[in-house]
């Protein structure tokens, strides 16, 4: 039976939002922050009571969330059936309500879901480490525990002498790196998959898909239990504070890194992209050069990837140490890099029905690896 006001409710895995007011089948909502965090940005919530009728949800006081610029162009994920995640009609005004984003969708069913991006649950995590860990030559390997007593998982695979270090989800709420992830693990775990037989013979690889459990639970968008910002852990990481990065941090120690990949999502840039080391103490225009060539071959064999847009580069000697990227090329001579991917779409190739979406992220996980196996074959490896 269709009652007049619609529910709202989020108490689930990543749920998060505030409701302000309900009217009918219009609704004023606000993000909230990360629990001992002024980040404030993730929202995932169920609406029911409304088929077939408009929903109208506005979203106010945006402009004080951890980044403002990522409002404008964006368009919220919607689904019925939490399998399909397609793309609302959005429209954000700066001028009102602090800066105010208005949501519109019809469901055809009682329930319809809404998220920053497309989630991507502990269940489905759980369910993605137990698959990886049943296939051949796949070792489980529990890092550490989380200040909730969550593991950090990580799969290890590989018989070769080049260590690949593959991780996502430092910041939980962009949850399009635990996609990107998943689109990994398959190629690495199907023996009748050429990339991933290639990378196993001539890689040991180790696989943290998620580290950030809590953060993922609790439906932060950047932060650990305790508010922790974890990509700026990785100078001085503690158990106290931050023991996700601390178990890595040890990890990687014991076994050396020569590659790594820390997956991300960001706000307000419309493409993909890598982040680099550039202004590291130690760097080495060789070291450089060895990243620049990776991003060249991505570049030529990815059409979803581009080198045009993303973040500036450091000056010499200005590079910020507590970031993984960082900290990795610095402390191991590694060639490290963070990819970044969309919240909004990939402007160079929009898709309207979908935007950026878990399927692309999946997608560009294999070709990121098909890049490493080109990359690997010019190092002479």
């Amino acid at each position: 039976m269709i009652t007049d006001e619609i529910k709202i409710d989020a108490a689930f895995d990543s749920g998060n939002i505030h409701v302000v007011s309900v009217d009918g089948c219009t609704a004023t909502l606000r993000i909230p922050n990360d629990r001992n965090s002024e980040f404030a940005q993730w929202f995932h919530f169920r609406v029911s009571g409304a088929t077939g009728r408009e929903i109208v949800l506005r979203f106010e006081n945006l402009k004080d969330t951890a980044y403002p610029q990522g409002w404008p162009g964006y368009r919220c994920c919607v689904s019925e059936d939490r399998a399909f995640w397609g793309r609302a009609e959005t429209s954000y005004d700066d001028a009102s309500g602090n800066g105010t984003m208005t949501v519109r969708y019809t469901p055809a069913s009682d329930m319809a879901w809404f998220a920053y991006f497309a989630p991507y649950s502990m269940e489905r995590h759980n369910d993605l480490v137990a698959e990886a860990a049943c296939a051949e030559g796949v070792s489980y390997r529990c890092l550490g525990n989380t200040l909730d007593g969550r593991t950090i998982d990580c799969l290890e695979m590989g018989a070769g002498q080049t260590q690949v270090w593959l991780y996502a989800r430092q910041h939980p709420g962009e949850s399009m790196a635990e996609w990107w992830m998943e689109g990994a693990l398959e190629v690495l775990t199907d023996p009748a998959d050429a990339i991933g037989r290639v990378l196993r013979q001539k890689c040991r690889l180790h696989v943290v898909p998620n580290c950030n459990p809590d953060g993922s639970f609790r439906g932060h968008l950047r932060t650990n239990a305790e508010g922790v910002n974890l990509n700026r852990e990785w100078e001085n990481p503690s158990a106290e504070r931050s023991p996700e990065v601390l178990a890595i941090r040890n990890a990687m120690d014991a076994s050396g890194v020569d590659f790594a990949m820390d997956v991300h999502g960001d706000e307000a840039i419309a493409a993909n992209f890598l982040a680099g080391f550039e202004g590291i103490p130690s760097w080495t225009d060789d070291q450089g050069e060895r990243m620049y060539a990776y991003q060249r071959i991505l570049e030529r064999r990815a059409p979803e990837f581009q080198t045009a847009k993303g973040y500036a580069k450091s000056r010499p000697g200005t590079a910020n140490l507590t970031i993984s990227t960082n900290q990795v090329a610095e402390r191991f001579g590694a060639v490290a890099m963070t990819l970044e991917m969309p919240f909004k779409d990939n402007d160079d190739l929009p898709d309207a029905a979908q935007g950026w979406s878990p399927e692309r992220c999946k997608l560009l996980g294999r070709e990121c690896l098909g890049a490493l196996v080109e990359w690997l074959e010019a190092e002479g490896k």
